[in-house]
């Protein structure tokens, strides 16, 4: 295999740098069976138990065909339950069940150890200017929108 060349440009660094922060999340998500649009909708289902299906492909980005899927993969796995709305059992509210949270904990840790190991090379004061830097930067950029 041939060695890729290093980037130079600091915009190519950047994406670089990006890239191995990316593939550290999704071995550890492949490393747990699940794809990456299960293991988004486990952690949310962690942080908002009981959001329905509309919710989640709202914040998925997908359709509610789609989400349906996804979730009947992850109820066949024991990771999530759907539970009807009281008074209302055309709603069903959907759950993280115990496998499914512990399954997906460990994410930001296992996130903030690669940070950890992608900075390894600069001392704590190189570390403090990149961080001004990139917020310096990151502060003139267009923010982000949910749409």
């Amino acid at each position: 295999m041939t060695e890729q060349p290093v980037p130079t440009s600091s915009l190519e660094l950047v994406r670089w740098i990006g890239w191995a922060q990316r593939k550290a999340g999704e071995d550890w998500i492949r490393e747990r069976e699940l794809s990456h649009e299960q293991a988004f909708v486990l952690g949310y289902l962690v942080q908002n138990p009981g959001a329905i299906q509309r919710d989640i492909a709202e914040v998925s980005r997908t359709s509610a065909a789609s989400v349906s899927s996804l979730l009947q993969g992850l109820e066949r796995r024991g990771l999530v339950e759907r539970r009807p709305e009281p008074g209302n059992a055309r709603v069903k509210r959907v759950h993280a069940t115990p496998d499914g949270a512990q399954l997906i904990a460990g994410f930001t840790d296992a996130i903030a150890a690669a940070d950890e190991t992608i900075v390894a090379p600069l001392d704590a004061a190189e570390r403090e200017t990149l961080r001004a830097l990139l917020t310096k930067i990151v502060a003139e950029l267009p923010q982000p929108t949910r749409d």
